[in-house]
This record gives C-alpha cells, sequence and structure tokens, in this order.
C-alpha cells in the first residue's frame, strides 16, 4: 500500500485516469478562452448585454469580465486589468490552482482546499466593495 492520502491506482493507466478530470478542465478553458480571443467582445452583437446593466444600469462584478478575457488572450495585460481587475486577478488564481490541482492528481493526491468562512465573507466583501466603487464617480477608472 502506498502513503496515506495516495490515490490507489498505479502505473500509468492510473495516473492518466487522475489526470482526466485537471486536462478536461484545461481544455475546456483553453476552448473557452480561444473562442473569447477569435470573437471580439468589443464588437457588438456577439455576445449578450449584462442583464443587471440592461436592467438597472448598474455594472456588476462580471461587467467586462469578456473585454477582459479577449484582452488576456490577446496579450494586453493592461487592457485586461481596465476592463475588469478582479477577473483579471481570478486568471492568475484559477491558474496556480490548476497547476496545483495537476501536481496533486500526478502524485495521487486528492486536492483539498477548505477556506475558512471568514475567507469567504472576505472574497464576498472584496465584490461587493468592487462593485460599489466601480458605479460611483470617483470609481470610474474601475468601470469597463
Amino acid at each position: 500500500m502506498g502513503r496515506p492520502g495516495r490515490n490507489d491506482q498505479v502505473g500509468p493507466v492510473g495516473r492518466v485516469r487522475r489526470l482526466g478530470t485537471p486536462l478536461g478542465i484545461l481544455a475546456a478553458v483553453t476552448a473557452a478562452f480561444a473562442y473569447v480571443g477569435t470573437v471580439d467582445p468589443n464588437e457588438p452583437g456577439h455576445y449578450p448585454v449584462c442583464p443587471l446593466l440592461k436592467l438597472t444600469g448598474v455594472l456588476c462584478p462580471g461587467c467586462g469580465g469578456l473585454r477582459s478575457a479577449h484582452a488576456f488572450i490577446t496579450g494586453d495585460l493592461g487592457a485586461a486589468l481596465e476592463a475588469n481587475a478582479i477577473a483579471t486577478a481570478g486568471y492568475f488564481l484559477f491558474a496556480a490552482v490548476w497547476v496545483l490541482r495537476l501536481v496533486r492528481a500526478w502524485r495521487g493526491e486528492p486536492l483539498r482546499i477548505a477556506l475558512a468562512p471568514a475567507w469567504w465573507w472576505g472574497v464576498g466583501a472584496v465584490l461587493l466593495v468592487f462593485t460599489v466603487v466601480r458605479n460611483l464617480p470617483f470609481g470610474s477608472a474601475l468601470a469597463p
């Protein structure tokens, strides 16, 4: 038996099976970013308008996310940050967690990221502050 916490699947077949999920996630994210990279959200008519923005005129925390993704995938990090700084930070966070997941899958270890409720409240507070500030005149630099 292997080390505690290790997956019992050994050999190349077990490793391929363990890597299936993280590689599938990478394929899906790559396809989504490739689509957004080729179909420019700055051109009208390709994507629907944010329902909250359309109904209320208020920018949600995700507004500008597609423009951010397009700029990010085309290599314009400055424009990505201008379109949606939170989404751009999320791309880097996702990449870090994905690499961690891939390494743990390679080793046969489960990925367990347990955040205390205070962290989730903190994330919610950051998103709320970001949303409020980007809708106020002095926070217009955060608006897409």
